[in-house]
């Protein structure tokens, strides 16, 4: 028996709990419009209970009008361009086996030579293969078959058992094949397996530089199987709207298109079921209707709702829509998506509203790359830093500069953040040699279709953006008809969003006088704050928001201090790979957090003025030639050298004085220095910081904040020692085995009272006993350094984290070593 047909559990098959995605656009013989089903977290099993569950789920074939298989396991990958690997018969068998998904890209090695540049952080680029063998039984003959990409980076071609199904050139297209005329069918059963299939795609980032970030390549999200009966729901059908929402009443929209690829004119029944946040049925409609062969059928209904439970950035409710097709009592398919019962919109003179609700979008901008895990990243990672963000008062994601993963999106619905979903940083000319430009005309109506249709039913996604930084605007008889066939592609596919762009460079201002800007729904610009109050006021029934900002004072307080102006996006949240421009830097370092997720004094500072809650916090100012490049730890970084520190550890221990910068949104701060006051300070309106010019002293400096003399939040920094430890603490002390399961273990170096020591850069080596591995390292660092993969990583600014994966349940102990240092390990909770 070939168990290589078995692996990777194909059989695996669940009736889907979310919707077949597909996008409009212009679909091709083989090609469906597009196709992604969000990922269920699904967890890897062995081949024995694969082949059990396979022999199970064949004799109950009948009774499931939909199976979902993930297809994430059982590739055999080869980074390279072998002739003919796309044949059924090729050998592949010296190939490495990996799991998706997978970039291969981020295994590197940095290199000056690597053709990405710093673009693309030094990162290799060129052609990969992937292979993967399935087989169907007999029993499904009758089936429609299908297989959905979330990503490919990027100009992929797929062939199944030697034939091209076709090719998708954007890296961040979520998009999927029928392989119904193409599928070998076997056996009955586990022991007469029958036909071997295989599936092959080719990837090729060889042309660089493609882009000004890191993108990473290969297969680096999830990939399914979809099998349902020959009447069904199409892929990406069903579109849920909430066009009436009130505390005490809401109306559901239910769009479902029913596809029917018979024969014969059917009479069919659409049952629409929604569930409440609790997993109650509210309420249950059906339609009866007739469908022509060959021809989608368009259904609509609507639910109302008494007292919904809204969902809102506090309490992220989600419904659910379970959709049947019936013929009679017989159910052909079934799917269903969650739904966010929200009022979402924005108005000239007041900005954004959420369910009656006016407030400050206080939002970030953040790439796609994961640090350590290039762009390959588990969810997990993503929610712990977006947890982390929130404690800043950041409430909104702009993805830029392009669709990002849905589970992503999925996240943000669970977390209550708002999106901007944007989707091109180029249109017809490009910033780089090989960027999207080169594909813009022939597929950028497919691939916002294909971004709007899959991420629409998301109650997170509050607005669309189709451009950032356009270099068409100043020949405005080019650019206006392309923005307008975008905006009309986006209403067409989902009239309830508004749609924006990022205007700046080069053609800004002049956007604003030759109509570009007037063709949006709402007027977004990349920083100059005042340039778009000034289009305001120009216009004052245009809706503006700051697309792209700087983390300065003014860009924050003439949001602050200007109703219309809705809000604003940081350049960036979170630092990212690439957008160098000298080796060997390999990173960019603009974000509130680091890459590893710690916060950085900037994000402070941004807390003060964006959270609610009382917060306090110390940093230190120094000039920038003090910031020695050879000093451990305080290394220049591009564009971004650091000049504010959490610490009172300062390099220079002889006497001078220290600028300390107090953030805070208390009224009165009182600052300490080893307790004696070193004065009161009281807010001001223009939000800078309290600052006081303290002679150094070792010891500690405390900062007491108080609300109408109450103490209301305290933080202190003290003076370190030698370094003496590591301290190793974790978030995440429970975690399951699914692919996107993650521990973050953070090592900090203290001296021998625990206090952090800030420019320790000591190697530490992780190792881990018990069901787990050191999935990846790193320390935020954007300096070139080894791969992420290593086990072993130098602290920077005294910490470094590993990450850390589990194979089953159980205990996982992670230690950390480095000469001279003692550690005592932490523990992790593997869940069954």
């Amino acid at each position: 028996m070939n168990f290589k047909m078995w692996r990777g559990g194909f059989f695996r098959m669940l009736k889907t709990i979310s919707p077949i995605q597909s996008g409009g656009g212009l679909p091709q013989s083989k090609t469906l419009a597009r196709g992604s089903v969000r990922r269920l977290g699904i967890r890897c099993i062995g081949v024995l209970s694969v082949l059990a569950l396979a022999a199970s789920v064949a004799m109950a074939a009948p009774q499931e009008s939909r199976k979902v298989v993930p297809f994430d396991n059982g590739w055999e990958f080869l980074q390279g361009d072998p002739a003919g690997a796309e044949a059924k018969d090729f050998d592949e068998s010296k190939w490495r086996r990996v799991e998706l998904p997978h970039d291969w890209s981020i295994a590197g090695p940095f290199a000056a030579t690597n053709k990405t540049g710093g673009a693309g952080a030094f990162l290799p680029s060129g052609v990969a293969w992937y292979r993967t063998h399935f087989t169907v039984p007999k029993s499904e003959s009758a089936r429609h078959i299908w297989i959905e990409f979330e990503g490919v980076m990027q100009n992929s071609k797929v062939w199944i058992n030697g034939e091209l199904l076709g090719e998708r050139p954007y890296g961040y297209s979520s998009f999927g094949y029928d392989l119904t005329p193409y599928v070998i069918f076997g056996g009955d059963n586990i022991f007469n397996p029958g036909a071997d299939n295989v599936i092959a795609v080719r990837c090729d980032t060889s042309a660089q530089p493609a882009s000004r970030w890191y993108s990473g390549g290969g297969i680096y999200r999830h990939v399914r199987m979809v099998m349902v009966n020959p009447i069904h729901v199409e892929p990406e059908g069903l579109f849920v709207s909430t066009p009436e929402v009130a505390s005490d009443k809401a109306t559901v929209k239910i769009e479902t298109s029913v596809t029917n690829e018979t024969k014969e004119a059917r009479d069919l029944t659409v049952q629409a079921a929604l569930i409440s946040p609790e997993g109650k049925n509210v309420a249950t409609v059906e339609t009866k209707f007739t469908t022509t062969n060959g021809v989608s059928t368009p259904v609509t209904q609507r639910i109302s709702i008494s007292k919904p439970e809204l969902w809102n950035l506090d309490s992220p409710k989600l419904y659910r829509v379970v959709v049947k097709v019936l013929a009679g009592k017989t159910e052909l398919d079934e799917t269903s998506t969650t739904l966010g019962v929200r009022d979402a919109h924005f108005e000239a003179d007041t900005g954004f509203w959420l369910n009656g609700k006016n407030f400050k979008i206080k939002g970030v901008c953040l790439h796609q790359d994961g640090g350590a895990f290039g762009v390959a990243v588990p969810i997990s990672v993503w929610q712990d830093r977006l947890e982390t963000l929130r404690i800043l008062g950041v409430n909104a994601i702009r993805t830029a500069h392009n669709p990002p993963a849905p589970e992503f999106l999925d996240l943000c619905d669970r977390m209550g953040f708002l999106v901007m979903d944007e989707f091109f940083d180029c249109w017809t000319v490009g910033k780089n040699p090989y960027d999207y430009h080169l594909y813009f005309k022939d597929w950028s109506h497919r691939d916002a279709a294909d971004a709007v249709r899959r991420d629409r039913n998301h109650p997170s996604v509050i607005i669309w953006s189709v451009g950032n930084e356009i270099h068409d605007t100043p020949k405005p008889n080019i650019a206006k008809p392309i923005l307008a066939g975008l905006v009309e592609v986006c209403h067409t596919n989902d009239p309830t969003r508004p749609v924006t762009q990022a205007l700046f460079r080069p053609n800004a201002s002049g956007d604003y006088t030759n109509g570009l800007a007037d063709l949006l729904d709402v007027v977004g610009q990349n920083y100059r704050e005042n340039e778009i109050l000034a289009a305001h006021n120009q216009k004052p029934w245009r809706k503006i928001l700051g697309t792209e900002n700087t983390h300065d004072r003014n860009q924050w307080i003439a949001m602050r201090d200007h109703a219309p102006y809705a809000g604003q996006f940081l350049w960036t949240g979170i630092d990212y790979l690439g957008e160098s421009r000298r080796w060997p830097v390999v990173g960019h370092a603009s974000g509130l957090l680091d890459r590893t997720g710690r916060i950085r004094p900037l994000g402070r500072e941004r807390e003060s003025w964006w959270q609610e809650a009382p917060m306090v916090a110390i940093a230190r100012r120094v000039a920038n030639d003090d910031v020695m490049p050879t000093d451990p730890g305080y290394a220049q970084e591009e564009r971004h050298t650091q000049v504010l520190f959490s610490d009172w550890s300062p390099r220079n221990t002889a006497a001078h004085d220290e600028q300390v910068e107090v953030y805070s949104n208390c009224k009165e701060v009182e600052l300490f220095l080893n307790g004696e006051s070193l004065g009161k300070k009281e807010i001001n309106t223009n939000a800078t910081p309290r600052v006081w010019h303290v002679a150094f002293a070792p010891g500690t400096l405390k900062a007491v904040a108080s609300n109408d003399g109450k103490v209301v939040a305290t933080d202190e920094l003290r003076t370190a020692g030698p370094a003496a430890a590591i301290q190793l603490e974790t978030k995440n002390a429970k975690i399951g085995t699914s692919w996107d399961d993650v521990a973050i273990v953070r090592a900090t170096i203290v001296d021998a009272k625990g206090i952090p020591v800030p420019r320790a850069n000591n190697l530490i080596s992780f190792s881990v006993t018990g069901p787990g591995v050191i999935a990846a390292t790193d320390n935020g660092d954007n300096e070139a350094q080894p791969a992420f993969q290593n086990s072993e990583r130098k602290a920077y600014l005294g910490q470094c984290v590993a990450y850390v994966k589990a194979s089953k349940a159980g205990k996982i102990e992670v230690s950390a070593k480095a000469e001279g240092l003692t550690s005592k390990p932490v523990v992790i909770t593997v869940r069954k």
